[in-house]
């Protein structure tokens, strides 16, 4: 999972229904999210099942995710309450997109979610995702005030939201208002869906990106989709030494003891055990 201040090197069980209440054209699992049940090969599970499937294949860690979790937000919560007491813990990948009634539903019961900025440009939300910027940035600063841990992914689509200065803009509000220990994940981006006339992102364009999110002051940017570069491992912000050091979502040396620096003692944010 795209979470790597939670719980690093841990397996989660990752489950999904069907349905969005967006209609990205990059969406790279579209058959769930443009699907509808009848047309979907699934599972009746309540939520205890889920929680027993997760303890019987020794998962510390529930994962909604593949469709949007936000359309299922009442099993979500159920599901994450019954895993709280046998010891599993529960993590949202979402767009973003809901109202803050449910979102304090959801923060009262899961412990970390991770949001998709799809841009920080509203018409590029209007035009690709069929939803809004604003709803997104506030959901971002409730999760902060509601405690949840929380990370960004921002995937970087050649033309369409690759621009240096909104990035800039984008990494400056993120520091502003939520804060310089909120991990910022800037993702290369595949052609898919409805994009396939679109190329790969080049390199040096996340890079570029990881650089702007240093520049802003924020103390954990990684780079992901392109396995092995050292954007994809943390840093400890104070002595530099690399305390996780990962290829793709695999952890090859966890150094962090008890949440800290080994080399230097700083305390590194996050969810560790």
């Amino acid at each position: 999972k795209p979470f790597f201040h939670f719980l690093p090197g841990s397996t989660a069980l990752s489950i999904a229904t069907v349905g969005c209440n967006l209609d990205c054209k990059f969406c790279q699992n579209w058959e769930l999210s443009r699907g509808s049940p009848e047309s979907t090969e699934t599972e009746e599970m309540a939520p205890a099942d889920v929680v027993q499937a997760a303890v019987q294949r020794k998962c510390e860690s529930i994962a909604y995710t593949y469709n949007e979790p936000v359309v299922f937000t009442e099993f979500v919560c159920d599901t994450a309450a019954a895993g709280k007491s046998r010891g599993v813990r529960s993590a949202v990948v979402s767009n973003g997109y809901i109202r803050k009634p449910a979102l304090a539903d959801l923060a009262k019961t899961v412990d970390a979610i991770k949001v998709d900025l799809k841009a920080f440009d509203d018409r590029f939300y209007r035009d690709i995702t069929g939803g809004r910027l604003q709803p997104v940035l506030d959901t971002l600063v409730n999760l902060k005030s509601m405690g949840v841990w929380t990370e960004i992914v921002y995937l970087v689509i050649p033309t369409l939201n690759d621009d240096a200065a909104q990035i800039r803009d984008m990494a400056k509000w993120v520091f502003r208002e939520l804060g310089p220990d909120v991990p910022l994940h800037f993702s290369r981006f595949y052609p898919q869906y409805r994009l396939k006339n679109l190329p790969p992102t080049p390199v040096d364009s996340l890079e570029r990106a990881w650089a702007a999110g240093r520049d802003a002051g924020l103390h954990y940017v990684y780079m992901g989709n392109i396995p092995g570069h050292a954007g994809e491992s943390t840093a400890c912000p104070d002595c530099g030494k690399t305390a996780i050091r990962r290829i793709g979502y695999q952890v090859l040396e966890n150094r962090l003891v008890h949440g800290r620096c080994r080399d230097c003692g700083r305390a590194v944010p996050g969810v560790w055990a």
